[in-house]
């Protein structure tokens, strides 16, 4: 028989009503409780009980930890996460614990388990489900859809189907209590070596550019402890490079030593810097290019990278190497 541990960080999924709101309050054991007997064994685990907004670094960095701990003792691992910011926390974990020897797998819920129409059942028990089923890697199992970590975004505030598998294949699907494998071969991570990084630099900055965005609205980050920059340039990587000039800003950051990401505010395909005329600054700076990454992915990646490389060249080096799936070469 299977063993799964589920590991219970709090969100929409164990909320109760309160004075101020909804807030997380109900232990694994709990949530548990809601569901029919598992064909499998399944311990519990309260690692905190948070609403996802407040989910941190700190938080990834225990998660991690606990993973490790535990994953030598399991077959399985389902942690229940607000949704608000489960895709950050699934890509971050990816990138901790590179070629898991075992499925770790994220869900939530957009009500409470407690409700009476609540998706909080099913994507559980679909989440312990897919536990069961899957190779080694960070996952999201939701409304009935799985997929990498590192390619999750979440793209609506109430549907049930709040997750998107973004420039990447789905790598499963759950259909009348059965789990149905999409890929056509394994996971990237199959016949590495796992690897635990316990390290990771937070003083990251992600920037929406928008028409009007000052030179110093980007520059003053220097200014402010920030160690690496991701920024959401327009279409493929456009820019203003007149009147208000992104360009000199993002090579003033580069000049400081501070690497500077671009990615799109499209939520698919690539970004570049290489087409288009207005972007040719930042090619001649430096810039580093997110390529298909998600916003999620390319922010922790960065996270990462930073504690691993100690100049520009090996973040560069890092960032465009597809370390789990993250990027397309």
């Amino acid at each position: 028989m299977a063993r799964i541990l589920l590991i219970a960080t709090g969100g929409t999924i164990a909320s109760v009503p309160s004075a101020e709101g909804l807030a997380p309050a109900l232990s694994g054991e709990q949530l548990l409780s809601c569901l029919p007997s598992q064909a499998c064994r399944v311990d519990c685990m309260d690692l905190f009980n948070m609403d996802s907004s407040n989910i941190q670094p700190e938080e990834w960095q225990k998660m991690a930890k606990t993973i490790l701990l535990y994953m030598g003792d399991y077959d399985g691992i389902v942690i229940t996460h607000g949704t608000d910011t489960m895709a950050y926390t699934a890509s971050m974990l990816t990138f901790l614990l590179q070629n898991l020897p075992l499925p770790v797998v994220l869900t939530g819920a957009q009500q409470p388990i407690v409700w009476p129409d609540s998706d909080g059942r099913i994507n559980l028990a679909h989440g312990i489900l897919a536990a069961r089923r899957l190779p080694g890697g960070v996952y999201i199992c939701f409304g009935s859809a799985v997929m990498r970590g590192c390619r999750a975004v979440k793209t609506r505030t109430t549907s049930r189907n709040a997750f998107e598998s973004v420039n990447a294949p789905y790598v499963g699907t759950v259909v009348d209590g059965r789990f149905i494998d999409l890929t056509l071969h394994r996971q990237n991570g199959e016949g590495k070596h796992f690897a635990y990084y316990s390290a990771l630099e937070p003083n990251v900055a992600l920037i929406k550019l928008i028409p009007g965005t000052t030179a110093r609205q980007l520059s003053i980050l220097s200014e402010c402890g920030v160690k690496g920059v991701v920024v959401e340039a327009f279409g493929m990587g456009g820019i203003s490079n007149f009147r208000r000039d992104h360009a000199e800003a993002l090579r003033f950051l580069m000049i400081q030593g501070i690497p500077v990401i671009l990615a799109s505010q499209c939520l698919y395909e690539s970004s570049t810097p290489d087409i288009y005329a207005v972007s040719q600054p930042l090619r001649e700076a430096g810039v580093i290019s997110a390529g298909d990454m998600t916003t999620e992915a390319a922010v922790t990646k960065l996270m990462w990278a930073l504690t691993q490389a100690g100049d520009m060249e090996g973040i560069r080096a890092l960032m465009q190497r597809n370390i789990c799936g993250e990027i397309t070469e």
